[in-house]
């Protein structure tokens, strides 16, 4: 004060010491009204997530831990809108009083909802469980056709209704890479690495399962893969795998890992029974593991907690790995800053190509079944990728080095190009001549 009356003129009956503290109480209300406007815009702008067969008990298991913050964070709001059939709402109705009754300040509101075309309005996240069993008679074609019009729907309305960022996880067990190429078919407006079918539970049933071989806990297995798909041809992935905190010889800092093939010597338990008793885990699981899964990448997607990690996740494939283009496969990647990357840096045994050629010509029939392609024309769609493809390398090679990548390629076509233009200059001279 005494500044501004020398300089300015200006006097105060008030001290400094005391307009001081009024200014720093002023700037802490200031702070204080600042972030109560901040979580009022959370309030009115939720995370709007949609669950599909929100009656099956792997959306029971989910609901807490999505309520608590875990996945999406503490401070943000979410709206559960819970989407089934119309049989199931009794189901529903008591499922979102458990819900309120949890008190969670992260739910701003459940909402009830069948299949209509209000469906995925505003969605930020679908979390699809639909995993209904197929009827005794019927046949497994009719059953993946059934599957594939439902995710048709599911991605019309998601295309219509849902943000444009919305990201779509597919779980369950049956057809989740076919169910992920479906939606993701008919919702063309929606970015292709936003859809992705869930192999984690795969995943980590095969750490519970080396954890318990080497009496350590699961958390600290790494880097274990899970090729293919997801409920059908697939195969577990053990070269890249890292073990943290495992109690040896060799011991360091709790970031030190040592390759899983080093410490795991009994190669006949990894080669038979390990798989065995993977695949015989699958028969008695439960909602509880299938929900962890879910949360689980979902937070790595929302909130960057992977650490670089490789996992597995069902994407649209590229061409990576020399594997088929548009279809659902489960290979490595790795999450970063609110997006996943394929993970290339891996060589691929030619006896593991093998396998992972056979899991990619089953989703290929899969796919083919779904779309009601008969066989003979999936032999004339395969051929004319082939063709197509020929074609695309002999335009390159023309362009890079003339008529010579066409020799090269094919070394008649030149005399044969050469044998035509002589024929028409003869057939030319002819017609002249009469």
């Amino acid at each position: 004060m005494e500044h501004a009356q020398e300089y300015y003129n200006v006097s105060s009956a008030m001290l400094s010491d005391l307009m001081k503290d009024i200014a720093t109480e002023n700037l802490e209300t200031h702070i204080t009204l600042h972030m109560e406007e901040d979580e009022l815009k959370r309030q009115f702008k939720p995370l709007h997530v949609w669950i599909t067969s929100a009656s099956m008990p792997t959306c029971y298991s989910l609901l807490p831990i999505l309520a608590t913050g875990e996945v999406f964070g503490p401070e943000k709001a979410i709206w559960l809108h819970l989407l089934d059939n119309s049989q199931s709402m009794n189901t529903l109705e008591g499922l979102k009083m458990e819900v309120e009754d949890l008190a969670f300040p992260c739910i701003r509101e459940v909402s009830l909802h069948t299949m209509a075309d209000d469906a995925f309005l505003h969605a930020d996240f679908v979390i699809v469980l639909d995993d209904a069993l197929p009827k005794d008679d019927q046949s497994p074609e009719d059953y993946i056709k059934m599957v594939a019009e439902q995710c048709t729907q599911y991605g019309d309305l998601i295309d219509q209704n849902a943000n444009k960022e919305v990201k779509v996880v597919v779980a369950g067990s049956t057809y989740s890479n076919l169910k992920a190429l479906m939606m993701l078919k008919n919702a063309p407006s929606i970015h292709p690495n936003h859809v992705v079918a869930l192999p984690t539970q795969l995943e980590f049933e095969a750490k519970a399962q080396i954890a318990q071989k080497l009496n350590i806990n699961s958390s600290v297995v790494k880097d274990v893969i899970v090729w293919g798909n997801i409920s059908g041809i697939n195969y577990l992935d053990l070269n890249e795998a890292k073990v943290y905190k495992y109690n040896s010889s060799i011991w360091g800092p709790p970031s030190y890992s040592r390759p899983l093939l080093d410490v795991m010597f009994d190669r006949k338990w990894m080669k038979s029974d390990l798989e065995r008793e993977w695949k015989f885990r699958r028969n008695h699981r439960s909602g509880l593991s299938a929900a962890h899964s879910i949360a689980s990448v979902l937070s790595w997607w929302q909130q960057h907690l992977n650490n670089g990690e490789i996992v597995s996740l069902g994407v649209i494939s590229k061409g990576h790995f020399d594997l088929p283009d548009e279809i659902f496969y489960s290979m490595p990647v790795q999450f970063k800053d609110g997006n996943w990357k394929v993970y290339t840096q891996i060589d691929i045994h030619e006896d593991v190509r093998k396998i992972l050629q056979e899991a990619a010509s089953e989703l290929i029939k899969e796919k083919h079944i779904a779309l009601g392609i008969p066989q003979n024309e999936q032999a004339i769609e395969k051929e004319e990728k082939i063709i197509k493809q020929e074609e695309q390398t002999i335009e390159e090679d023309t362009q890079e080095n003339g008529n010579a990548g066409l020799k090269v390629l094919f070394p008649d076509l030149k005399a044969s190009l050469h044998e035509h233009e002589n024929l028409q200059i003869i057939q030319e001279t002819n017609e002249e001549t009469n």
